[in-house]
């Protein structure tokens, strides 16, 4: 059986049909709420964000253009209701990135141990790699750590992110470019550093 598109679903529940709206929220439930997590670092504000992502949605569903994909204009609704929550709290994200551990986002050592046949010394060196990378993610601009999220943690593709950032393809690439040089950089000193 085809699953319904989200525009499908949004027209649905725009019409009336209410469960469409619900199964619209669950359909993005985990991948936005990560999305979130890993841009603003902190559960409490992931949520509050992801809440009045689908607010947003909800409200403007009215005026949500059906020629356009979904996908892209819920990460930009997502994207500035995050960036409107940092700016609110005045800090920059610690940007956790628990996706890089495991799906269930489980980071725990002993979670670890069980699942495989990695040693002790391997896992922890997996740990330090992960922190590494965490810190260097969060550090970066928040121009080029969304584009980086977007690009390599949510695989939104250049159009996806072009509509979602409502900025030429070519910016995209260009910024997307300039992001992953960046984090090349901070990631190579970070690591020399620690040596």
């Amino acid at each position: 059986m085809k699953q319904v598109s989200d525009e499908k679903l949004l027209r649905m529940y725009h019409d009336g049909e209410k469960s469409a709206f619900g199964q619209l929220v669950h359909r993005y439930e985990k991948e936005l709420y990560n999305f979130l997590l890993r841009f603003l670092g902190k559960n409490s504000l992931a949520e509050e964000a992801f809440q009045e992502t689908f607010l947003q949605v909800h409200i403007a569903s009215e005026s949500f253009d059906f020629s356009r994909k979904f996908r892209p204009w819920l990460y930009t609704i997502a994207a500035n209701k995050a960036r409107d929550l940092l700016r609110h709290h005045g800090r920059r994200p610690a940007v956790h990135i628990t996706a890089l551990d495991d799906d269930t986002g489980s980071s725990e050592l002993w979670d670890v141990l069980m699942r495989d046949d990695t040693t002790a010394p391997e896992i922890l060196e997996q740990r330090e790699d992960q922190e590494l990378v965490r810190h260097c993610v969060s550090e970066l601009p928040e121009h080029l750590r969304e584009i980086l999220i977007l690009a390599y943690f949510e695989q939104l593709s250049y159009k996806e992110m072009s509509q979602s950032l409502d900025i030429p393809l070519g910016t995209v690439k260009s910024r997307l470019h300039a992001a992953v040089a960046a984090f090349a950089k901070m990631y190579k000193d970070s690591s020399e550093k620690s040596e």
